[in-house]
């Protein structure tokens, strides 16, 4: 769409989503995304956007709250600090006029979450939340397929979401997400994505929801013999896949330095090489044993949940696979659905007829940033704050959004108590009380 002006966006917090993903925006879309203002309390990478984006030295501040302090900045603010802040700096931002990007979760608890929904409402404010899958290709074919009718009325779901081995180690052992204290539970912070998929794309609300899990795998008692407290010292490091010198310095089968720089390399260090990556691996939490961390969230989780007109679904969620990525099976009463998300495959099976393959990959241009969701979303939001587009008409606006955040805390409370079903219209009518 055409534009007068570009949209002014300040970012609060500047770590691999703020700076390294929704930044770089700025320089893929001049004309519609200025960087006016940031916030971020590590100065290498606050001093690395304002250069990157001419922003002004008064208007580059060490804390998301230092920024709300000021007048307002910009048109939007990015908020892409950490889980637990998300809640008082959304509230905040909301009140002093900005339109919102609220990365996910939008808050561990769930009275927070629908706080945020009501006062975007009240203040009648864009809040877009980063849930991107239902941006990217993949799953906006799907929901196309499922609301045609393919496969007639959709009665069974199988998903799984498969963090892949080393992505757990670095994001949920060693890293941000390890502690459900400090952060979110896992099924809240890596799976809300998952909650929010599934129900948009059966369009269905959820009616029940149980679910198991645990940390089983990354103990102390389940470490090597002799490991050391950091991989750059231990002796068992050329059997151990979890070992931090494969993940971020070396090719695991070679043992070649693979010279990585995108993520998560540097998310280690900003301007990513072997000395910088080795420093980080002595001094820093990437470094440490996966034993040893002291992590607390699980590693393996499954929720079941029946919708509302009685069909079903079943999550898995597991840190234990080889590649990434989100495979799902979705079987109807004309038909089923095999899809990959690594793959971009969707195996449509009607019943009776043979059986079609879509390739998503020859139906879009970018797949880049989560399967070619982050760019679509930003975009999204640019045109709606430009056009002057009404509260809670985006794809992913807030209260679409909070159900998801429902559902994996009734999921998590349900996992707590050893998988005691919860009633969704109880845990709703509870917090709207």
């Amino acid at each position: 769409m055409n534009q007068t002006k570009p949209v002014r966006v300040a970012i609060a917090g500047l770590g691999s989503r703020g700076l390294d993903t929704y930044a770089a925006y700025a320089k893929i879309f001049p004309d519609k995304m200025r960087i006016t203002a940031v916030a971020e309390p590590r100065q290498e990478r606050l001093l690395a956007a304002a250069a990157a984006y001419d922003v002004p030295s008064d208007l580059c501040f060490a804390t998301a709250e230092e920024m709300l302090e000021c007048e307002k900045l910009a048109d939007v603010m990015f908020i892409c600090t950490q889980d637990r802040q998300h809640y008082a700096q959304a509230a905040a931002a909301i009140k002093k006029g900005y339109h919102l990007l609220l990365e996910k979760p939008v808050s561990p608890d769930n009275s927070e979450c629908a706080e945020i929904a009501r006062l975007a409402k009240e203040y009648k404010r864009l809040v877009t939340v980063c849930h991107v899958l239902r941006y990217t290709p993949f799953y906006r074919e799907l929901k196309r397929l499922l609301d045609a009718g393919t496969i007639g009325e959709v009665v069974t779901v199988q998903a799984i979401e498969n963090v892949q081995y080393w992505h757990q180690a670095h994001s949920f052992v060693r890293g941000n997400w390890a502690r459900e204290e400090e952060t979110s539970p896992m099924i809240l912070q890596k799976c809300c994505h998952d909650m929010d998929i599934l129900l948009w794309l059966t369009g269905k609300r959820s009616r029940y929801v149980s679910s198991y899990g645990s940390l089983f795998h990354f103990r102390p008692e389940n470490a090597p013999h002799n490991a050391a407290l950091r991989c750059l010292d231990c002796v068992a490091g050329d059997t151990c896949p979890y070992n931090a010198v494969k993940i971020y310095l070396t090719n695991e089968r070679t043992g070649v330095l693979h010279g990585k720089t995108d993520w998560p390399a540097n998310v280690l260090a900003l301007r990513p090489d072997e000395d910088s990556i080795r420093r980080a691996l002595r001094e820093g939490p990437y470094g440490i044993c996966v034993y040893k961390a002291g992590n607390d969230v699980v590693d393996h989780q499954v929720v079941n949940i029946e919708l509302e007109d009685g069909s079903t679904v079943n999550f898995t969620m597991s840190a234990f696979t080889s590649r990434g990525g989100r495979t799902l099976k979705i079987m109807g009463t004309m038909g089923d659905i095999q899809a990959d998300m690594e793959t971009n495959l969707i195996d449509v099976g009607v019943f009776g007829k043979e059986h079609e393959i879509i390739d998503v990959n020859k139906l879009a241009d970018d797949f880049s940033g989560h399967g070619g969701g982050d760019i679509r979303m930003v975009e999204e939001l640019l045109d709606q704050v430009a056009s002057g587009a009404e509260p809670g008409t985006g794809l992913t606006s807030i209260d679409r959004s909070v159900e998801s955040h429902y559902l994996a805390m009734a999921a998590e409370y349900s996992r707590l108590h050893h998988g005691q079903s919860v009633s969704m219209e109880e845990w709703r009518q509870r917090l709207m009380s």
